[in-house]
């Protein structure tokens, strides 16, 4: 019987070669040296001692040798690996020690300047703004009138002819508060507390009606869950639709200067009878819907009218009876008009934010620029 066959094929393949496994550690180290940063280290640890590096791929090959050649070209691949994962090591240990000093010096903060970091506070522009229309209505002899947050289901819908299957009864419009049989809501509009002057008052009634109100909108850069209405009341004998056109172009003359007047667009509110969409004229273009003059180019489309020479402010009308009733005022006798425009959006067109986040965000820097008046 013949020995075990002690020959073999001493044929290497090609990268297991000792002159390629030098000349792919040699790349390595050559490479490592050269890199400047921790971005370009990064590069090279992949180019060299990733998955598809040269040395990787010679380890790869080591299986297709005969069995007696593995040992030596194992540790040829290996010696060769080990030193460049060495000189990673020590170069990346450099790298980021040279990095942290040059952040100390790009970064350096002398704090023993004198300066005043404590930013300025400033009045809330909706805080002014709110003050400047309740103004304009009490240097006219009406009253300001508040009323709670958190208001009843009847004063928010009933009282004011809607009924209960009005859409904005839902959790889409309304946040409702626990318990359910509670009917309470956080209020959706600031007419609730005309209804509580009606009912706790007797006419002749003129008031006004700035707060904050609740809505399930999401927010985004013209929509909040929480933002600002204000809203008028008038009830008083011979009141007709007439007054408040007066009235509404009082009040935007009085805000946004002479010859700025209003109209009226055929609209529906269950809580007035006829009731309108009120529009003024655009303050910048003054009706044209184009710029001129030290505004823009000469025909150019006014930018915050759209070119329409009309901005839309709320709704408008006369006081329904049903609402009267409800909260016990003859409506034989005595007639109202009431209106409603939203305080952040007139903010938003007259100084030209542009996303009403900004205004709900507490950052001190959007309101410094306001000052202490609009």
């Amino acid at each position: 019987m013949s020995g075990p066959n002690t020959e073999y094929d001493p044929v290497e393949v090609t990268p297991l070669q000792t002159a390629e496994v030098e000349a792919a550690r040699d790349a390595a180290l050559a490479a490592i040296a050269a890199a400047s940063d921790l971005e370009q280290l990064k590069q090279v640890r992949l180019d060299h001692a990733g998955d598809r590096s040269p040395l990787a791929l010679a380890n790869r090959e080591i299986g297709a040798l005969p069995p007696q050649a593995r040992k030596e070209a194992g540790q040829r691949v290996g010696k060769a690996r080990d030193a460049v994962a060495q000189a990673l090591a020590a170069r990346l240990e450099v790298l980021e020690a040279e990095h942290e000093e040059r952040m100390l010096v790009e970064e350096t903060v002398d704090v023993t300047l004198p300066t005043d970091r404590a930013l300025r506070g400033a009045r809330h522009p909706i805080t002014t703004m709110s003050e400047k229309l309740a103004d304009v209505f009490v240097a006219m002899g009406w009253e300001v009138a508040e009323g709670p947050w958190v208001e009843a289901e009847w004063l928010n819908f009933d009282a004011l002819n809607m009924g209960a299957d009005h859409p904005a009864r839902t959790m889409q419009d309304t946040f409702w508060l626990e318990p359910a049989d509670a009917a309470l809501v956080l209020r959706t509009h600031t007419s609730p507390v005309q209804a509580r002057t009606m009912l706790t008052r007797e006419p002749p009634i003129y008031v006004v009606c700035p707060g904050r109100v609740y809505r399930t909108d999401e927010v985004d850069a013209t929509h909040s869950p929480v933002f600002h209405q204000i809203e008028g009341l008038v009830v008083d004998e011979g009141i007709t639709m007439a007054h408040l056109k007066g009235t509404l172009d009082h009040m935007t003359a009085a805000l946004f200067g002479e010859g700025i007047s209003t109209r009226f667009r055929p609209s529906y509110f269950p809580f007035t009878e006829p009731s309108a969409e009120m529009d003024m004229v655009c303050f910048v273009c003054r009706g044209t819907g184009a710029l001129s003059g030290g505004g823009g180019t000469e025909g150019e489309r006014c930018r915050t009218c759209r070119g329409e020479g009309w901005i839309e402010l709320g709704g408008c009308g006369v006081v329904n009876p049903r609402v009267l009733t409800a909260c016990g005022i003859d409506p034989e006798r005595y007639t109202g008009f009431a209106f409603g425009f939203g305080i952040d959006r007139m903010l938003m067109f007259r100084h030209g934010v542009e996303d009403l986040r900004d205004v709900f965000e507490g950052d001190v820097r959007f309101a410094q620029p306001f000052g202490t008046e609009i």
